[in-house]
């Protein structure tokens, strides 16, 4: 956007915050190809009206030279007649390309004062050293002032409160079968996951639904039906999403995953239905995400280290003929290890997401086992969710899941965006 119609919406932001009804301006921005159907979505989980207004004039003056034009057509066309004159009555705003330099009012500080010392040294030089201070230097204790006392160091950081029974509510999404129309290949193998999941949050006293094979606006809708739910008497809240996933660019966290039907959600927007003014009774309380799901579409074939870095696991592979993928490219080997991946061209705080993979690669899932990394997080979970809290015991999975190979040359390495203010622990039967 030309720099004369970004000034123009800011010096207009307190009128069009008030007055608009951003509503009526969506399908408008949407059919001018100004805003996408998640950008829109981004900005309704904003919060109220003004907050969508101040959000939608933040992310307008981003999306290029046309988008000012369309914005104040899509202005008359529904009826902001007034706010659209507002717009089109500034002229060109030109802005000073030198600004007169000013005398500074603040001193230059002072040489420190000096004297001559033995003007007579023989060689017609003098010797300059410092003057001494007139005054001593005084101690506190001199001046008759009590020393303030060291601040003491907190000895560990807080850890959020897990006491509620149920401790809170459990979402698990998990997509198997693809519309054919979407391109994506089912996800076998997915199945053995979901119970893994089921099983384990249960045994965190959590209340856990399954959702199986939902279309993107399906996904959308058990997100903000978990949205509007009373969270007040639970202390926490948690959503796993097993499905195909792709990469996707946003503020916050990025990548999406896709519904059946092929169509992307973005994980800023399944974040978004969770934060603090979309759902205030999880205000402070933390909301942890799992992905099993691709970052995008590249492949890690990792790099050499010393033997005494890692303890490697054997690469696997499949007797099983009946798992060789039907694409003809030299990933269509005798393996079961497919990535949960669609070839595409790539201020929250109590919130946690852990991905399977780093932004941008792939996601491994064994269709015999499940996939590594909800594998390796079952399994962490088991052994160490009585000790350990949460971002420890991602560490360990991250550990666990480099040293994995698929087909003897792939890597995969998890991750996590971690805006969590506290420790976490998981509700445990330590008998």
């Amino acid at each position: 956007m030309d720099a004369r119609h970004k000034n123009i919406l800011q010096l207009n932001r307190t009128s069009i915050v008030r007055d608009l009804d951003p509503s009526k301006v969506y399908d408008g921005l949407l059919s001018r190809g100004i805003f996408t159907e998640d950008m829109v979505e981004e900005i309704k989980c904003a919060g109220t009206r003004r907050d969508q207004a101040r959000k939608l004039v933040k992310d307008l003056q981003m999306r290029g030279r046309a988008a000012f034009p369309a914005f104040v057509e899509c202005l008359r066309e529904s009826g902001h007649q007034t706010l659209a004159d507002l717009l089109e009555s500034r002229g060109p705003i030109t802005v000073p390309t030198s600004l007169p330099v000013l005398p500074s009012t603040v001193p230059f500080p002072r040489p420190h004062p000096v004297h001559r010392e033995n003007p007579d040294r023989g060689d017609g030089s003098q010797k300059l050293v410092p003057l001494k201070p007139a005054l001593p230097v005084l101690s506190p204790a001199d001046e008759g002032i009590t020393p303030r006392p060291s601040r003491q160091r907190r000895e560990s950081i807080q850890c959020y409160k897990m006491e509620a029974n149920p401790c809170g509510m459990c979402l698990i999404i998990n997509n198997v079968d693809f519309h054919p129309a979407s391109d994506l290949k089912n996800r076998t193998g997915s199945d053995i996951d979901c119970d893994k999941l089921r099983k384990r949050f249960e045994s965190f006293n959590f209340c856990v639904t399954v959702k199986r094979n939902l279309r993107c606006k399906e996904i959308k809708h058990q997100l903000s039906v978990l949205s509007s739910t009373d969270h007040s008497g639970y202390d926490c809240c948690v959503v796993v999403i097993l499905s195909h996933g792709t990469e996707s660019n946003n503020n916050r966290f990025p990548g999406a995953v896709h519904g059946v039907d092929g169509l992307p959600v973005s994980v800023q927007i399944m974040t978004d239905y969770l934060n603090g003014k979309r759902c205030p009774s999880l205000q402070g309380k933390p909301k942890l995400f799992f992905i099993q799901a691709c970052g995008g579409d590249q492949k890690d074939t990792g790099f050499e280290v010393s033997p005494d870095e890692v303890q490697p696991v054997g690469g696997r592979m499949d007797e099983q003929t009946d798992a060789i993928p039907s694409s003809s490219s030299s990933d269509s080997l005798s393996l079961t290890d497919e990535p949960d991946a669609r070839a595409t061209l790539p201020t929250p705080s109590d919130i946690l997401v852990s991905y399977s993979t780093f932004p941008g690669y792939v996601s491994w899932r064994d269709c015999n086992t499940g996939s590594w990394y909800v594998e390796t997080l079952d399994c962490i979970l088991e052994m160490n969710a009585v000790t350990d809290d949460l971002v420890t015991m991602l560490m360990m999975v991250n550990d666990e899941v480099s040293q994995i190979s698929a087909k003897g040359m792939y890597k995969q390495m998890p991750g996590s965006f971690n805006f969590l203010r506290k420790l976490f622990y998981f509700q445990t039967s330590k008998a």
